[in-house]
């Protein structure tokens, strides 16, 4: 995504928190309990729909408006329960959402330069928006958590849905893998721990800026930004990281080195703020090199061989136990599990890409020949060899095959009947007015039944 679309994207979460900026009054199109919907509101939500090329089914200004009243109507629902979202929660969301955007902008001053506010003032309307989303998905959550979906249920949803309606599944594929990490030699980490040190000493000397040097040596997506990763808590890094970066008290000065699975840093803080913090670092990775590389992959393609020969009755399964590095496959018969959905199956574009790569060839039962992959982990090169045990080509869902897939769209269906019911009965309790000229809609509630315009 082109970072003007993120960008836009971002500036339309906000838009509830930040009125149009002008010398023109906000004019109210809707008043649902005590809350207005600011004609401006809408605008900015419907622009971005527009710039986004989002479909929007119906008039937009009776769909945007009929939305943004709906979740009014949980937000004032949320006061009554009296449901208080935690701060610290909030403030995660709201930090990662500002990171993102020092990340695609180059720097904090820039941020506040595009939006025209200082970051103090940005944060703070982020805060309230942020707050309302998880308000209305709390209130949400406390209606619908009693949603069991049994096998009789699914399949009377199942049997209801017309053949020619029911979702199609993408290609899914069950893959095993053994990976091989090759050794790094000692002489490499002596490398690159010297580096490191050499960058502290001018930092700490005055000679340098830390930002400058992680521009320019640094291995990590940081660099581009003076290797500022924004504000984080403990449980947002790696926990090497954590504990030196929480460990520091002077912005001037630079920490040891710190070896985490991602390779080796050295660290500044930026600033402290309660459970979190934001720091920059500068990372090397010691290089594989290229005979240990081969050492493994001549490794792999005999065990591949001795298991093709059936030699000594080794299974691909059995190595995979003994031999494989891969921590969440090897005791797992070597079976690769989907992280996104909990399952042993994997669309094809959810796969380690070199992984997809080799797998969109094989056959099932088919061993492949060593390669070379990238650790997502650790982002070091290591060498892999992969089994693929089951394919299931694209298909209609079908109740044997797909019964989670089906109890997903059952529970969802559900859900959105419960939620439909409640905003049905609460609108009859609830204050509505409707500015002239934005009562001439087909809604999906019946506002005007209980609207407040004559009145």
């Amino acid at each position: 995504m082109r970072i003007k679309t993120i960008l836009f994207c971002l500036m339309a979460i906000m838009s509830l928190g930040m009125n149009a900026q002008n010398n023109v009054a906000e004019e109210v199109a809707w008043v649902v309990g005590d809350e207005p919907i600011f004609k401006s509101d809408i605008e900015e939500q419907y622009q971005q729909a527009l710039y986004e090329r989002i479909n929007i089914d119906g008039n937009p200004y009776c769909v945007i408006p009929e939305r943004m009243a709906v979740e009014k109507l949980f937000l004032h629902q949320a006061k009554i329960d009296t449901v208080e979202i935690p701060n610290s929660t909030v403030a995660q969301s709201v930090d990662s959402r500002i990171n993102y955007l020092i990340v695609n902008l180059g720097s904090r001053e820039k941020v506040e330069e595009y939006f025209r506010k200082p970051m103090p003032e940005l944060r703070s309307q982020l805060m309230d928006v942020v707050r309302d989303q998880y308000t209305v998905q709390e209130v949400q959550r406390n209606l619908t958590k009693n949603i069991k979906a049994t096998p009789s249920d699914v399949r009377k949803y199942f049997n209801s849905i017309p053949k020619d309606s029911l979702p199609v599944i993408p290609l899914q594929v069950e893959v095993k893998i053994i990976t091989i990490n090759p050794v790094i030699p000692q002489q490499e980490i002596d490398n690159v721990k010297a580096r490191l040190r050499e960058y502290s000493e001018k930092v700490n000397n005055g000679e340098s800026e830390f930002s400058t040097l992680a521009i320019l040596y640094s291995e990590d997506g940081s660099s581009t930004h003076g290797g500022e990763v924004g504000f984080r808590g403990r449980a947002e890094l790696l926990p090497e990281y954590a504990t030196a970066a929480f460990n520091l008290s002077d912005t001037k000065r630079v920490s040891k080195i710190v070896e985490t699975e991602a390779g080796y840093h050295i660290i500044q803080l930026i600033e402290k703020r309660g459970d979190r913090i934001n720091t920059r670092h500068i990372l090397l990775r010691p290089k594989v090199a290229q005979k240990d590389l081969d050492d493994a992959q001549f490794k792999l393609d005999s065990l591949r061989v001795n298991i093709l020969n059936k030699e000594k009755g080794v299974t691909f399964e059995q190595a995979a136990m003994y031999v494989s590095q891969d921590k969440d496959s090897k005791n797992n018969n070597g079976v690769m599990l989907n992280a996104k959905t909990h399952s042993n199956l994997f669309e094809m574009e959810e796969l380690p890409s070199e992984v997809a790569k080799v797998v969109s060839t094989m056959q099932v039962g088919e061993i492949s020949s060593p390669f070379v992959m990238i650790n997502k982990a650790t982002n070091r090169q290591q060498v892999a060899i992969v089994k693929l045990s089951k394919r299931i080509d694209s298909h209609r869902a079908d109740f044997a095959d797909d019964y989670q897939v089906l109890k997903d769209m059952y529970e969802n269906h559900k859900r959105e009947e419960i939620l439909l019911k409640w905003v049905e009965e609460k609108q009859k309790s609830t204050y509505v007015y409707i500015e002239e000229g934005w009562r001439n809609c087909e809604f999906k509630y019946k506002w005007l039944n209980y609207s407040n315009n004559d009145k």
